[in-house]
């Protein structure tokens, strides 16, 4: 195993377990808004602390990019550890059981290690590239379909973009021809895993920041997924719009962005 992927994997663990903890005493929970429609509690800035510290304690010269603190510059610019200490706050906040940890390890540009670890049913998703995607352990792949028949897609509504409803409620309709159901789960790191894991056959979502697609990406990409950009590309950790699935499945995915997504979204 890649040394930072250990340490990957011990900072998800600590932190999900703080979290888990947490919902014990779910009055001392403390939720605020820090954008539109967007939470924080206190849980996912202590989460977030957890991970901070164990990471710094094995690489103290690394570069970090935390959801709740930013940037936190190291001596060694090569090497940026990107962090979601709580993906699903929502979810957390309402007492929804699904939510996960997420942490990646980006070297010189390119994504070599993941984890994402959902404490609530102690499933731990992993990847390094180059050598595949696990769950606890076990090899996962993708399907290869041959088309949509049959397909559950999951996707997240662009809640902190409402300008895009109208847009996005139209690629939704057209594609709900060709599936055949649904799922909005409240967490993009957990949506990928369960692509790689064959639970759901794809995944779109737009408007997502890079704590919460570089982890999964890599486990989703490792299982044999394709993950593009709106326009088919793969600068979706720039522009946040995602598309996860296999090889036909996002072809006839971006098909439908294409035709009925408005040119904002398509860039």
């Amino acid at each position: 195993m890649h040394p930072m992927l250990n340490i990957a994997i011990r900072a998800a663990r600590k932190a999900g377990n703080h979290i888990a903890k947490s919902l014990e005493h779910a009055d001392k929970i403390e939720s605020s808004q820090k954008g539109t429609n967007d939470f924080v509690t206190n849980v996912d800035k202590e989460a977030e602390a957890i991970i901070i510290d164990t990471i710094k304690n094995s690489y103290p010269e690394h570069c970090i990019v935390a959801e709740e603190k930013g940037l936190i510059n190291g001596k060694d610019k090569d090497v940026q550890w990107i962090i979601d200490p709580l993906d699903g706050t929502t979810n957390f906040v309402k007492g929804l059981p699904h939510f996960s940890v997420s942490i990646a390890v980006r070297i010189k540009g390119r994504t070599e290690v993941a984890c994402v670890y959902d404490p609530m049913l102690n499933e731990l998703f992993t990847a390094q590239r180059g050598s595949g995607a696990q769950l606890n352990s076990a090899r996962i792949r993708i399907p290869q379909p041959k088309d949509l028949n049959g397909a559950v897609l999951a996707t997240g509504f662009p809640y902190k973009q409402k300008q895009h409803s109208e847009s996005y409620l139209k690629i939704l309709s057209a594609l709900f021809v060709d599936v055949a159901d649904f799922r909005r789960t409240g967490s993009a790191a957990l949506d990928l895993c369960y692509v790689a894991a064959g639970r759901v056959d794809g995944f779109f979502e737009l408007g997502l920041k890079p704590w919460d697609t570089a982890a999964g990406e890599l486990i989703a990409r490792e299982a044999g997924a394709i993950v593009t950009d709106f326009a088919g590309g793969v600068d979706y950790m720039q522009s946040g719009n995602v598309v996860a699935s296999s090889a036909r499945g996002v072809k006839i995915i971006l098909k439908h962005i294409r035709e009925n997504g408005n040119a904002a979204i398509l860039k």
